[in-house]
């Protein structure tokens, strides 16, 4: 049974997007993600303002077992970070797709947001790369 929220969308890279009423996307990492990395010890989260790109690195989440990106899902500007999370990372472990949210991005194109995964095409994905 799966425990992705089929309300929210996902990249390959393990990042989840919820649409806000204002037009952001919340942004953080899966389940699944963070279950792979193990408990976190530190979060690097892209500053208000930032201007960010699809697919390429704009924070770091660090584990006892390893560092890993935290890429952008879509191009815009950051409009707010959890800073809660640099003072208590191990928020993400317990609560992943709510108090763990990492930051907020204003899409350049909100079209983006929906070419990204569904629940089921991620939860595809995740069961190939047990394989």
């Amino acid at each position: 049974m799966s425990t992705t929220p089929k309300d929210l969308k996902y990249t390959k890279s393990h990042e989840w997007l919820r649409a806000e009423k204002d037009g952001s996307v919340t942004v953080g990492i899966t389940q699944h993600a963070q279950e792979l990395m193990g408990d976190l010890v530190y979060v690097e989260l892209p500053k208000a303002g930032t201007k960010v790109n699809a697919g390429k690195e704009c924070g770091v989440v660090e584990s006892v077992k390893a560092a890993s990106d935290v890429y952008a899902p879509v191009s815009g500007e950051i409009v707010a970070a959890n800073d809660a999370l640099n003072d208590t990372p191990e928020t993400v472990n317990k609560d992943p797709y709510r108090a763990g949210w990492m930051f907020r991005i204003k899409p350049a194109n909100p079209a983006d947001v929906n070419a990204l995964l569904d629940a089921t095409a991620y939860d595809a994905q995740v069961a190939a790369e047990k394989h």
